[in-house]
């Protein structure tokens, strides 16, 4: 079975994700999170770096890449489940590498351009201003609002919900996947009919009527999915090793 160097790995994701280059939360800590010391051969992607995830697939992995890492609640004793998670990762030798907002925003596999694609928008944007750089996409589209969020279940296989604001027939659409409902009123500056996210806040239905744009929930995991699965195939093709996806739903 072929294998590669973790550093081999981790730098090729770093400079085709613009690791360093790119802003994000203080506590994302993208890039390598946990080291390893052996060689690469099979490689887990996840949403997030859960205990359940881990547990799936440590014994299988050599490096799990995930979304949400390991460090979301801050700097933090390691004891606890956060010592369960890491303790688990080290007595397998299972590295880990986390990519927030670079795989939100990145044009080819990143969860916006992808999740847009499948849903056939064309002629796609940078789109959705977040710390001075774009995390999401847009597009132009020919479709019933109805008829695109049940594509977006189609896709996702998760239940859908739509806040009406827009026109029923879309025409302009944006991607912002998982808390991207912030960026309805740049959706509204840029003449949009429909704002595609995860999730939303109570307050999120009252402007969406308002600034005259729809938008449809897909949950926020499953508009998420789409990024660290295409990082795994990716890594496929480039270094011939084996990658599968540990699916590990909130229902959120």
């Amino acid at each position: 079975m072929p294998s590669v160097a973790l550093a081999e790995v981790a730098g090729f994701l770093d400079d085709y994700l613009a690791v360093s280059r790119f802003p994000d939360y203080p506590n994302a800590l993208n890039g390598v999170q946990v080291e390893s010391s052996g060689p690469i051969r099979r490689v887990a992607a996840a949403v997030d770096a859960s205990q359940a995830v881990i547990d799936q697939a440590k014994d299988w992995a050599d490096l799990f890449i995930v979304h949400h890492g390991l460090f979301w609640g801050g700097l933090q004793p390691l004891t606890g489940r956060h010592f369960d998670r890491v303790r688990a990762l080290v007595e397998t030798n299972t590295a880990l590498y986390s990519a927030h907002l670079p795989l939100d925003a990145h044009a080819e596999v990143g969860n916006s351009a992808v999740l847009a694609r499948k849903l056939g928008f064309e002629n796609l944007e940078p789109f959705g201003h977040f710390q001075g750089a774009t995390v999401g996409w847009q597009g132009v589209v020919d479709a019933p609002l109805e008829a695109l969020a049940h594509s977006l279940e189609e896709a996702t296989g998760s239940r859908t919900q739509i806040l009406p604001g827009g026109p029923e027939h879309v025409r302009t659409a944006a991607v912002v996947t998982g808390s991207g409902a912030s960026a309805l009123a740049e959706a509204a500056a840029a003449g949009l009919d429909l704002l595609v996210t995860g999730e939303a806040q109570h307050h999120h239905a009252i402007d969406a009527a308002e600034l005259g744009v729809s938008v449809v929930l897909g949950g926020h995991y499953a508009t998420e999915t789409w990024g660290v699965k295409a990082l795994a195939r990716l890594l496929e093709q480039r270094f011939g090793i084996e990658a599968r996806f540990v699916d590990s739903p909130t229902g959120l």
